[in-house]
């Protein structure tokens, strides 16, 4: 059987886990996904931090 991976927030957590869950995910280093979140946040591109607090509520704890 293949076991499909999940996304989950991460224990390895500065705020609420969702970066390093997202690291987790892709196989990552969590301060490259942090770091890259910093900068989108800086730039404006898009709507971060609404888009943070949505994952936040959606992504399930490990």
């Amino acid at each position: 059987m293949e076991m499909t991976k999940r996304l989950f927030r991460s224990n390895d957590r500065l705020l609420g886990g969702v970066c390093a869950g997202i690291a987790e995910y892709l196989g990552w280093d969590p301060t490259l996904v942090r770091v890259a979140y910093a900068l989108i946040t800086i730039f404006g591109i898009g709507s971060p931090i609404l888009i943070y607090i949505l994952l936040w509520i959606i992504m399930p704890p490990r």
